[in-house]
């Protein structure tokens, strides 16, 4: 397996690239703040003729991830449209109007998730003996651990009961803390033999709506390169798509001095490859 280059900046790739699918959480901002010289690389990098859509596994419409922009200082001439697990995931109910779902996440906080299924025809049910599970996150995710879930998720699974997953993450850091993501419930679900649906990524139904997207704006995308923080939805999801990927060190893992070394064993850990590694984007 070839090794990933260490390029000093974006600036070094642009010309390789006239497409750039950016992660949000852990690439432009933490939840707290905007990444300055992150956002400033993605304004450039457009003022080069490149386009930009931000590919998010956030469990909720895109307009309510670009809501959190403004506060956060992150400019909206960094991107020319923005794609959500979430935009996946509302077509995955939308295509299914006659089942009941049984929703599970928590009820306040960032995720706002009542948007995910707003103006839907799906009739929604607060028990497993609904159609489908939809799985946004943990009830309380600043208490709750995956396992908890576990014996419901047994009875549920019992049932045939299929969960679609409305975010893989399995975590994401905000500030400095790792918070459980609904990825990580759906790991229990599937130890327990139950299906699973992903719209986000690494699965490709993300990836086909944010290039169908960019081709309604501007033009088919041609040269890609996938921006993101982790190994098992960037990397990976790069890899699938058949995308060349550069991992930066700015979200999950905190990185130390020996970064080089550090990505390689991390990326191998999980089986992948990143075409390019920065501690963390920039021009």
């Amino acid at each position: 397996m070839t090794s990933s280059q260490f390029p000093a900046g974006l600036a070094a790739l642009a010309p390789l690239y006239d497409t750039i699918l950016c992660d949000v959480w852990g690439v432009i901002h933490n939840g707290r703040a905007a990444f300055t010289e992150a956002c400033d690389a993605l304004v450039r990098f457009r003022r080069q003729g490149g386009q930009v859509s931000l590919i998010t596994n956030a469990p909720v419409p895109n307009e309510q991830v670009v809501r959190l922009f403004e506060p956060l200082g992150v400019p909206m001439t960094a991107f020319d449209t923005c794609v959500s697990s979430g935009d996946a995931t509302r077509a995955e109910l939308a295509a299914r109007p006659d089942m009941t779902v049984w929703r599970m996440g928590g009820d306040e906080g960032w995720e706002h998730d009542r948007f995910l299924y707003q103006g839907l025809g799906n009739t929604f049910i607060d028990n497993n003996n609904a159609d489908l599970l939809l799985c946004i996150g943990l009830r309380d995710q600043l208490r709750d651990q995956p396992e908890d879930y576990r014996e419901e998720f047994r009875r549920a699974v019992a049932k045939g009961l299929p969960m679609l997953c409305a975010n893989p993450d399995k975590q994401v850091r905000i500030g400095g803390k790792l918070y459980w993501c609904a990825g990580a419930l759906a790991d229990v679900y599937e130890d327990l033999g139950g299906q699973v649906i992903y719209p986000g990524k690494p699965y490709a139904p993300i990836y086909q709506l944010a290039i169908a997207r960019l081709s309604e704006l501007k033009s088919p995308p041609r040269r890609i390169l996938c921006i993101g923080d982790s190994p098992a939805t960037d990397v990976r999801g790069a890899r699938l798509q058949g995308y060349d990927s550069l991992y930066v060190g700015t979200g999950l893992k905190q990185h130390g001095a020996n970064f080089e070394a550090e990505v390689t064993d991390l990326l191998a850990d999980y089986g992948e490859h990143a075409t390019y590694a920065m501690t963390g984007l920039r021009w």
